[in-house]
């Protein structure tokens, strides 16, 4: 395990969904009317959280459903949910302070995710990666080596800022030092994965120095 409160990083890569915006209400409503839809027991539907909706529909659909019609229907039914979208505490603040060292890394697709981001009142940051910059979703490292890259950083010299256990696997494989949040999922599921858990962003001060980037706890 890695003391990031003693470190600087060269670059901060933020997930989106449950770490810097709650979309969590929106998100099961547009997943429980697409289950019912597509005949997909809910039960099913757990323990993906973070993993790209393609990757969820090839591995729940029905043999007979066809995975491309089905992500097509998932992706339409959130793109039309923004509904009790949110900044999560402490998100505009850490975003603000990291500023050009800061990427977004999400499971989501572009276009959801500047509209998520938007209905939270939160800017897009230029370095950006989604489902649509990969062809292998979290837990693979690759959309954590994508973010850094983008940077023009060493991925071990990032830290990867996570609410989901799978997108902090994803960053660990690619080499990056971890933040869990507790805001989806309990502490002990995320502290295998993770150098650091706090309940939110809110505990978190993030500095920019002319090395870098620091954290320290409230």
């Amino acid at each position: 395990m890695r003391d990031i409160t003693a470190e600087t990083f060269d670059a901060v890569l933020f997930d989106n969904d449950g770490t810097l915006t709650d979309s969590t209400a929106a998100v099961e409503r547009a997943w429980r009317a697409w289950a019912t839809h597509h005949e997909v027991p809910l039960e099913r539907l757990t323990a993906f959280h973070g993993v790209p909706s393609r990757s969820i529909v090839e591995a729940v659909v029905p043999p007979h459903v066809d995975v491309d019609v089905a992500t097509a229907d998932i992706d339409r039914r959130e793109l039309e949910d923004l509904a009790g979208v949110v900044a999560l505490p402490g998100a505009a603040d850490a975003m603000a302070a990291v500023g050009g060292r800061a990427a977004i890394v999400t499971s989501a697709g572009r276009e959801l995710a500047v509209l998520r981001l938007g209905a939270a009142g939160l800017a897009a940051p230029e370095a950006f990666v989604t489902a649509d910059d990969i062809n292998r979703g979290k837990p693979d490292p690759q959309p954590y080596l994508v973010g850094a890259r983008k940077l023009g950083v060493d991925p071990s010299r990032c830290l990867v800022v996570e609410d989901a256990p799978a997108g902090l696997r994803s960053g660990r494989g690619a080499g990056a030092a971890t933040l869990a949040v507790t805001t989806t999922s309990p502490h002990e599921v995320l502290e295998p994965w993770a150098d650091l858990v706090v309940a939110d962003l809110g505990v978190v001060v993030f500095s920019a120095t002319p090395e870098g980037v620091r954290i320290s706890l409230r």
